[in-house]
C-alpha cells in the first residue's frame, strides 16, 4: 500500500511543510514523535497521510502535546499494518455525527443538503471537529470526504487552501 505523508507546521503564525516517512513506525505515538520532529516549538502540526487513493488520515499536535486523530474510513485500518497503526485504535464513529449546521442556500437557491454528510459506504472515524477552529467544520470535513470522485490528495489540497498553506504542500508533492 503507498501513502504519502505531509506534515504541516504553523510556527509564529509562518506556515511550512515537510514530507514524513512513516516506515517502521511502531506506534502512533511513534508517528506523533516525528510529527513534533518537523518543527518541535510548533503552535500547531498537523500530518496528512493520504493512502492508495481511498483513505485520508489527519493528526493533530496543538504545542506538541494533545495528539487527536481523524480518519475517513475505519476499513483503512483492516487494509494495511499503516492504517491499522493509525486509525486501529479509533472506536469513536462520525457517522452518527448530528446535523449541526444548517444547509445553506447556493447560488441556485436550492439548499446543499443533496449531497450525504457521510458517504454510506464509509465508516469515518476520530475527531471530525479536529480542523473546526480552524474554518473547517466537522459536517464541511465529512462533505469532502464524501464527496464523489474527490480522492484523499483533494481532500487535502481543499483543507490547505483554507489553512493557507496548500502551497507548501503542493511543492511537496512535485518533489
Amino acid at each position: 500500500m503507498s501513502y504519502f505523508a505531509a506534515a504541516v507546521v504553523r510556527d509564529e503564525g509562518e506556515w511550512s511543510a515537510a514530507e514524513v516517512n512513516l516506515r517502521g513506525a511502531s506506534d502512533i505515538e511513534d508517528v506523533a514523535d516525528r510529527l513534533r520532529d518537523v518543527e518541535p516549538d510548533a503552535d500547531l502540526s498537523l500530518l496528512f497521510v493520504e493512502a492508495d487513493d481511498a483513505y485520508l488520515v489527519i493528526l493533530r499536535l496543538d504545542e506538541g502535546e494533545d495528539l487527536r486523530i481523524f480518519g475517513s474510513d475505519s476499513a483503512y485500518a483492516e487494509e494495511s499494518r499503516l492504517g491499522a497503526l493509525l486509525v486501529g485504535d479509533l472506536k469513536t464513529s462520525v457517522t452518527g455525527l448530528e446535523e449541526s449546521e444548517e444547509p445553506r442556500p447556493s447560488a441556485a437557491g436550492t439548499e446543499e443538503s443533496e449531497q450525504p454528510a457521510v458517504d454510506p459506504e464509509a465508516d469515518p472515524v476520530g475527531d471530525a471537529d479536529i480542523l473546526a477552529d480552524l474554518g473547517i467544520s466537522a459536517q464541511k470535513l465529512l462533505r469532502l470526504c464524501a464527496h464523489e470522485g474527490m480522492l484523499p490528495a483533494d481532500v487535502t489540497a481543499e483543507v490547505c487552501q483554507v489553512l493557507g498553506c496548500a502551497d507548501e504542500v503542493e511543492e511537496l508533492r512535485e518533489v
